[in-house]
């Protein structure tokens, strides 16, 4: 009860116009960028990191974070309309969602993405209140050792179950790793992976890593293959609503996305993107007959899933994130490096530590997600007016503003030309399939992981068994052998086309 007290004095604070503000500017810009192919929620936060160092770190937050599940809404309005996912998670929904809109169920089908993301996401809030608290309980039993044993399975997780080539995904985390120890180590002193270069001393800035893997690259292979906006497209007529039968079949799949998207958000790697994938993947097993031959041809519950599992797992994401600073995505990397940026470490004690912002910034998703259903219903055709805008126009602004983005961060040119430097590698890495996410992910993770096990092995001095001695810990390498073994094995078993 004591939560949802809190709660309660979150909401206070996230009502003031001042907040208010930044949640509505948030969810629009977040929308915006979830309608717009290739312009994620990750690179709309890397690019507003810089305009928001003079920010209060409520409203700041307030705003990334806005963002972060306006995107994840934002990327269903085009794959209803023309078959073309604003954002990664979304890519399910156009399956059935377009095949709606070309039998004239367009409006269905966006109100139904529309409710069935304002339940995810306000379940997903509820379920942060009562599991936040427990998770905090627990974590004050880990110590040094089993930081060290969470962050590491956090980035065997992350490479295990990325799809596509997991010796790729391996190299990007030991990119991303690199990136994080280039400076002067806080302990010894001693400069590493300097190469000579003053400018390195202090490191390279998490934002700049950011922008540079996920902003240049995307612009550089929109601008280079020439995109063009799509030839097919459904036009939105009449009201964007349900009928009664539609609301009876979207009701239980609800229920069912809300469940699936919170328990995979909690995944480190993926966030809300397996929850729609699996989502989908159940609706459409438990569905029988006519209703499973509809799947992939205009089944509404194959919008209703993905899209409530889309939203519930962007609140799931959190969690982790919040009580034990471990990110269950690259945008919730980002804005653990955010809370960082504000002098805020996650984990248990930042509950105790600064309850009213941890506390203003959960309500403000409450008040963010019902804004998103008040505003995207009426103004859907005004964000597909965004598709409008010619990509050369687009993605050349996207270069521009991470340009000015990178220099805002420490006012000199070294920083151009290692966001040059670093995208240039991106590219490279993104066009030949090496995931860009575990990166993100290993170059925030790496100074925690570095840290925890320094501390661990001074403790014990030395001694390498203090990571088996433990029972948490113990425990906890024993959970990531299981999810890092059991996918292996289930690939190997996996009968060969």
């Amino acid at each position: 009860m004591d939560a949802f007290a809190h709660l309660f004095s979150g909401v206070v604070h996230a009502l003031t116009p001042e907040n208010l503000l930044f949640v509505f500017l948030g969810v629009l810009v977040g929308t915006a960028v979830g309608v717009l192919p290739g312009v994620g929620p990750i690179t709309a936060i890397a690019l507003l990191i810089p305009l928001s160092f003079g920010l209060d770190p409520a409203a700041g937050l307030i705003l990334l974070s806005g963002i972060y599940y306006g995107a994840m809404y934002g990327g269903s309005t085009t794959s209803i309309l023309i078959r073309t996912p604003g954002e990664v998670a979304s890519a399910v929904t156009a399956l059935d969602g377009y095949e709606m809109a070309r039998k004239g169920r367009a409006g269905a089908a966006l109100a139904t993405a529309a409710v069935g993301s304002y339940i995810g996401g306000i379940v997903a809030v509820l379920g942060l209140v009562l599991v936040a608290p427990l998770m905090v309980r627990v974590s004050v039993a880990f110590g040094s050792a089993e930081y060290t044993v969470l962050m590491f399975g956090a980035l065997a997780m992350t490479a295990s179950l990325i799809t596509g080539s997991r010796l790729k995904a391996c190299v990007s985390v030991l990119f991303g790793m690199a990136v994080a120890l280039v400076g002067t180590d806080s302990q010894s002193s001693v400069r590493r992976w300097t190469f000579g270069v003053l400018e390195l001393s202090d490191g390279i800035d998490i934002a700049l890593v950011a922008m540079a893997l996920f902003a240049v690259p995307e612009a550089l292979r929109q601008l280079s293959v020439g995109r063009k906006r799509p030839d097919e497209g459904v036009e939105m007529t009449g009201r964007a609503w349900m009928n009664r039968e539609e609301l009876c079949l979207s009701l239980p799949a609800y229920g069912r996305g809300t469940l699936v998207g919170f328990l995979s958000g909690l995944l480190p790697g993926f966030g809300p993107t397996l929850g729609t994938f699996a989502a989908y993947s159940l609706e459409k097993r438990i569905a029988r007959g006519e209703r499973r031959r509809l799947f992939g041809h205009g089944a509404i519950e194959g919008v209703a899933a993905p899209e409530t599992a889309n939203n519930a797992g962007v609140g799931a994401a959190m969690i982790p994130m919040m009580t034990l600073a471990v990110p269950a995505s690259a945008t919730t990397a980002l804005l653990l490096f955010v809370f960082q940026m504000y002098g805020l470490q996650p984990g248990p004690q930042l509950f105790s530590s600064d309850p009213d912002l941890v506390w203003t910034i959960v309500a403000s998703m409450l008040v963010g997600n019902t804004m998103l259903l008040i505003l995207n219903l009426p103004m859907v055709r005004l964000f597909v007016k965004l598709l409008t805008v010619p990509p050369p126009l687009l993605y050349g602004s996207v270069i521009a503003f991470t340009m000015l983005g990178a220099y805002a961060l420490t006012f000199s040119m070294f920083s151009l030309l290692m966001l040059l430097g670093i995208g240039l590698v991106g590219y490279v890495m993104q066009e030949n399939g090496f995931p860009l996410t575990p990166a993100i992910l290993a170059a925030v993770l790496t100074p925690l992981l570095e840290d925890n096990l320094r501390r661990s092995l001074i403790i014990a001095g030395g001694d390498w068994t203090v990571f088996v001695e433990r029972p948490l810990s113990l425990s906890l390498l024993a959970l990531i052998a299981l999810g890092v073994g059991v996918p292996a094995v289930l690939r190997i078993r996996r009968p060969r086309p």
